[in-house]
């Protein structure tokens, strides 16, 4: 009985301290994505839709390969109260999967969040350059 009790009190604080972890990350970072797979070489349609997306607004985002430790994988599904990867945080807020973000991305919400998260999309500074070169052309 102590050595079931010694052992579940482990697992508690393994626990615990995998959850402590996910929190400072997404606490520490503006925008953290955890995802299958490192940025240059996503290993799932949807972790490297999730990176392009971030890509074309040109997010600089820290990224975790939850392939490279199964307690991390489990834990940040666990700590999201979600059951897929990838997972994306904005300003220590869970955004969502690719699902959301992409659906973010098409209108225009993720640009909000991102503003909130004082990041600049690069598709606005793209939107007021060819803005300002079409009146420019007008003159």
């Amino acid at each position: 009985m102590f050595r079931f009790g010694a052992k579940h009190f482990f697992i508690g604080r393994n626990f615990s301290t995998k959850f402590n972890d996910i929190s400072n990350l997404v606490k520490k970072n503006k925008v953290v994505v955890f995802m299958k797979g490192i940025p240059e070489e996503p290993r799932c349609g949807f972790s490297n839709a999730v990176v392009q997306i971030l890509q074309l607004h040109g997010v600089t985002y820290d990224a975790h390969d939850v392939l490279k430790d199964e307690e991390l994988r489990q834990g940040i599904k666990d700590f999201s109260n979600w059951p897929t990867i990838p997972q994306v945080f904005i300003n220590g807020d869970f955004v969502g999967g690719c699902d959301i973000l992409l659906e973010m991305h098409k209108n225009g919400e993720l640009i909000e969040e991102l503003k909130k998260a004082g990041i600049i999309s690069t598709l606005l500074e793209k939107e007021a350059s060819s803005q300002s070169d079409v009146n420019k052309s007008k003159e």
